[in-house]
């Protein structure tokens, strides 16, 4: 079968065949595998290529680079684009077949496109032109204003210095209390509190002089993270999960992204219903833009308010991912992320969004699942002799982890004593402050309920054990790391 000639598809049923059948390839370019881990289950020639192999080689779906791995990267674009260039990969790829290749990455950049072009594939998402666009936040407040989709009540200015700020926020209702956001950036490093004159000197060489979005901070409030689809046919929103921010036994990072807690009662059905709307009109506006596809986008939920505003959008495919494919509602129908790849096939399709969103609500109330991001927190530089295999892990009734079997992903874990450990730095690699460890992947929270929030003490145990398996030895002489990667919104 060849897609470019098949038939309409009618319904899921027919994608579902569509996508078991599929004869064309179909690439996840990055750093690891994880985003997209287990897809290759629902499209058959779905392959990852990958710098890190977590499997040593084991896995029939991965392909990483044997020879000629020296190189210097200072981000995932320069990863990716390294991979795109390789000899090995290129051969692979060529070997495959297929009448041009799929390419789906995070993030990338003029090069990848240009290699893309030079190579005769196909990169399977927006532009990078248009992503950038969008991925600044001023744009997005002000395209989800226009569509009816407001974010935390702000204002978009900008302060030469504190009286400055003051009279803009007094003018804006927002008090003297702020929450500063610049355009572009990691929102954990270039979002700013502003509450008094040395909160402003402390940050003022980032903010005086730029547009930034200017904003009343809240005092009590829940960050959820949703991804969704932009299809011909409407946007199709993915399940609610908390974010995991911060935590120093997983992050160096203030306010760095270190994984999620999915489950029913993470947003109220009120809260859900208002949340799924306010997405659904994002995504009609950004199509309007020209953007079709994956994103993800953050919800903010004022709880002395009872309000429920947008967040902060990133246009790509994210490390929530990894969720967002083995939920019930993934199950019932086909993982989200198909819905994205229907967008970039050569094959005509009809679907219910409606009828989906719908399905997709109900079956919210039977998912539990949570993963954690593991980050080194400390120093000091060190070479790894050992570390964890990938694979499935049980975690015992008295505390110690059990290796019980390689695994290629986590879709087979049956309840909270198991778990899924993907590895990414191994025997060989250097342990440093930021070093990207691995993702951990679970059914059963991870968080408490505790106002603030924590890290229960089943997610604790976790933790120590799986750092407990890290064997490493000081080096004499610091060594310059590898690129830390940020991974929400991204992902290794």
């Amino acid at each position: 079968m060849t897609t470019g000639t098949h038939h309409a598809l009618r319904n899921i049923s027919e994608i579902r065949s569509f996508f078991r059948t599929n004869d064309e390839p179909i690439y996840f370019v990055g750093p690891t595998a994880f985003n997209l881990l287990g897809l290759d289950r629902w499209v058959r020639h779905f392959n990852y290529i990958t710098y890190y192999d977590a499997w040593d080689g084991a896995h029939p779906r991965m392909i990483t680079p044997k020879y000629a791995r020296e190189a210097e990267f200072t981000s995932s674009e320069d990863i990716v684009n390294f991979l795109l260039r390789h000899p090995e990969v290129q051969a692979r790829i060529k070997a495959d077949g297929g009448r041009r290749p799929r390419i789906a990455t995070v993030f990338f950049d003029e090069e990848t496109e240009a290699i893309c072009a030079e190579l005769g594939y196909q990169l399977i998402l927006p532009s990078h032109a248009l992503r950038t666009h969008l991925d600044s936040k001023i744009t997005t407040t002000r395209l989800g204003n226009e569509a009816g989709a407001p974010s935390v009540p702000n204002v978009l200015a900008v302060a030469a210095d504190y009286p400055e700020l003051l009279r803009i926020a007094d003018v804006a209702g927002l008090g003297d209390d702020l929450v500063i956001q610049m355009p572009y950036g990691d929102s954990g490093k270039t979002t700013f509190f502003v509450a008094d004159e040395a909160g402003w000197d402390r940050h003022s060489a980032a903010i005086a002089g730029h547009e930034a979005k200017i904003m009343k901070r809240i005092n009590r409030n829940t960050a959820i993270a949703v991804e969704a689809v932009i299809t011909r046919h409407g946007t199709i929103v993915g399940p609610f999960m908390v974010d995991l921010t911060g935590y120093q036994e997983l992050t160096p990072y203030h306010g760095g992204w270190c994984g999620n807690d999915l489950f029913p009662a993470a947003l109220s059905p009120d809260h859900r219903v208002k949340a799924i709307d306010l997405i659904r009109r994002l995504g009609g506006r950004l199509g309007e833009e020209g953007y079709k596809g994956f994103f993800e986008v953050d919800i903010i939920v004022d709880l002395d308010a009872d309000e429920v505003y947008l967040g902060e959008l990133n246009p790509r495919i994210s490390g929530a991912s990894s969720m967002t494919n083995v939920t019930a509602g993934a199950y019932a129908d086909i993982p989200l992320f198909l819905f994205h790849l229907l967008e970039y096939m050569d094959v005509d399709y009809t679907i219910d969004v409606d009828e989906i969103n719908e399905r997709w609500l109900e079956l919210a109330a039977v998912d539990v699942w949570s993963q954690l991001v593991m980050k080194e927190p400390t120093g000091p530089v060190e070479l790894i002799l050992s570390a964890p295999r990938t694979g499935q892990y049980k975690l015992e009734p008295d505390g110690r982890l059990t290796f019980m079997r390689p695994a290629w992903d986590w879709h087979g874990l049956q309840d909270e004593t198991e778990f899924f450990f993907l590895r990414v730095y191994g025997p060989g690699d250097y342990r440093f402050k930021g070093a990207d460890l691995g993702q951990l992947v679970t059914k059963g929270r991870l968080q408490t309920d505790d106002d603030p929030k924590g890290l229960n003490d089943r997610c604790r145990t976790l933790i120590t054990g799986i750092r407990s398996l890290f064997v490493s030895r000081p080096i004499g002489e610091p060594v310059a790391p590898v690129p830390m990667i940020s991974l929400k919104g991204s992902g290794l």
